[in-house]
């Protein structure tokens, strides 16, 4: 089991075409992992044990009849779970939704489904894609298998988690103003915000509609590349999905060079609040860069100091009127529906009940901010800003290939340091968050560990929109070079489980 575990995606992928290995065997030795550690990691919400194997067999039954596999035919992937899955629960992470049996799949669990990647389960996530750490789940916070006592990010620590603890080798997160990235970071795993409209929201339950975007998250750069084009792709279901080729990413991921490239650094991406540890590593990964043929760029983005703000506007406006839909009347958690309460005591009584405090925090913020007075002041404030956070990468881009920096100020920081600052919570996005209010794509991978506590640090490389592939060809590219240089992959099995 420790050997199938230990593969990368492509390479069980390729075991399974080549009938080295079978897909029921590859699901079976996952399935058998999450039983041995997820007690202490608690990276799954649902284990969908029986229609993991009946995929896996369906896997089998194509290969003994000569059927050509694709590229992930027979991989296991742990699945966020804000993505609807017909016949599996999916509750975001909230009460508000427990028990939920969704009678109808995402375009990205269907795309997952035809690609015959095995879906072993859905993953633990902060409430409604709320918050940096998974501590604001309804059903409990998830370990960082580098440390337990140590928060796996957010809002997708399940999926980085299960990544890390070799619960699965791919895994599907989303990103609103990090929560691919930043969980990745802290983790040691490999994780992508495609462009905006790149892969479709239909079925994905909406945080905030102008920001959210799923996408893939790998021990690997190939195998992130992999999952990316499986998942991207127009679909008319989703007003916003981009009608365009997606761009090539897997032959990026193959042919990793950086050599000619101009790499921008932002001034604005280090300094108070940084961790010693992780900007240490951050400018040795620029170094490696010039070492591998790479020009080195400053750049001086002056409304990134304003993106943070801005996003703590745009969010919670957004999330305040996507919410409205959960009132106890439609789907999911009813409460004081006894006869002796109107239908607005029922809604009130329910969102009290099924609302963690996080999530009400937002609601309450993005109400009071598209209030009436209030509208132009704050969330009209906060859009140009967007505008102007946009404008600053249109112009570094003039001058750059791509922009990199570290993912997140800090390692993995303490379960519940952080739960009764709020501030200090939303501080651990305040690299990532530019990318979303200007709709590019952004990838982090692992650039070392930091001297201080020896957790990873993650390196973010930034590509304008449309243009994937860079991310891919030049993660590749360090990837390599720091494989070669320190003689092993940087993510081994954590001590602790």
């Amino acid at each position: 089991m420790t050997d199938i575990i230990k593969l990368t995606a492509a390479e069980v992928a390729a075991k399974i075409a080549s009938g080295e290995l079978t897909a029921v065997e590859v699901t079976e030795a996952h399935l058998a992992r999450i039983e041995a550690v997820d007690e202490k990691v608690h990276a799954f919400l649902h284990i969908d044990r029986e229609g993991a194997l009946a995929q896996a067999r369906a896997v089998d039954e194509k290969r003994e009849r000569g059927e050509k596999l694709g590229p992930l035919a027979g991989v296991p992937l742990a699945l966020k779970d804000i993505f609807t899955t017909e016949g599996v629960p999916t509750t975001v992470g909230s009460k508000i939704l427990e028990g939920w049996i969704p009678p109808y799949d995402a375009t990205l669990t269907k795309r997952l489904k035809a690609a015959d990647v095995v879906i072993l389960g859905k993953t633990n996530m902060d409430e409604f894609a709320m918050g940096s750490s998974t501590e604001n789940s309804a059903f409990g916070p998830t370990g960082n298998p580098w440390d337990l006592t140590r928060v796996p990010g957010g809002s997708g620590g399940g999926s980085s988690a299960a990544l890390a603890a070799y619960m699965a080798p791919l895994a599907i997160g989303t990103d609103t103003g990090g929560s691919i990235r930043q969980p990745a970071a802290v983790t040691g795993t490999v994780g992508v915000k495609p462009t905006y409209g790149a892969v479709s929201r239909y079925g994905m339950v909406a945080f905030s509609s102008s920001l959210d975007q799923g996408g893939p998250c790998a021990r690997t750069v190939l195998d992130a590349a992999l999952l990316h084009e499986v998942i991207a792709g127009h679909d008319p279901m989703d007003s916003t999905s981009i009608d365009e080729p997606v761009p090539p990413v897997v032959e990026a991921a193959r042919n990793g060079s950086v050599q000619g490239m101009r790499v921008g650094v932002v001034k604005q991406f280090r300094g108070e609040g940084y961790q010693a540890g992780v900007v240490q590593r951050f400018d040795e990964s620029v170094e490696l860069l010039k070492e591998l043929g790479a020009e080195i760029v400053e750049l001086d983005c002056p409304s990134f100091d304003l993106a943070l703000s801005a996003y703590y506007l745009i969010a919670p406006s957004e999330c305040s009127s996507n919410l409205a839909r959960f009132d106890g009347l439609r789907y999911g958690l009813r409460t004081g529906d006894d006869g002796t309460h109107s239908a607005e005591e029922v809604t009130s009584l329910t969102r009290a009940a099924g609302f963690g405090p996080e999530v009400k925090r937002r609601i309450m913020l993005g109400t009071y901010a598209l209030s009436s007075g209030y509208y132009d002041a704050y969330y009209g404030s906060a859009q140009k800003v967007r505008t102007l956070i946009k404008r600053d990468f249109d112009k570094a881009f003039e001058q750059v290939d791509v922009i990199v920096s570290p993912t997140t100020p800090t390692t993995a920081f303490p379960i519940g340091e952080r739960a009764d600052d709020p501030m200090a919570m939303y501080l651990a996005d305040l690299c990532t968050i530019p990318t979303n209010l200007a709709g590019n794509a952004a990838m982090s991978l692992p650039c070392g560990l930091a001297p201080e506590d020896n957790l990873p640090v993650g390196l973010q490389i930034i590509a304008p929109v449309m243009k994937d592939d860079r991310l891919y060809k030049v993660g590749a590219a360090v990837e390599a070079a720091f494989v070669e240089k320190w003689g092993h992959p940087l993510l081994e099995e954590a001590p602790s489980l």
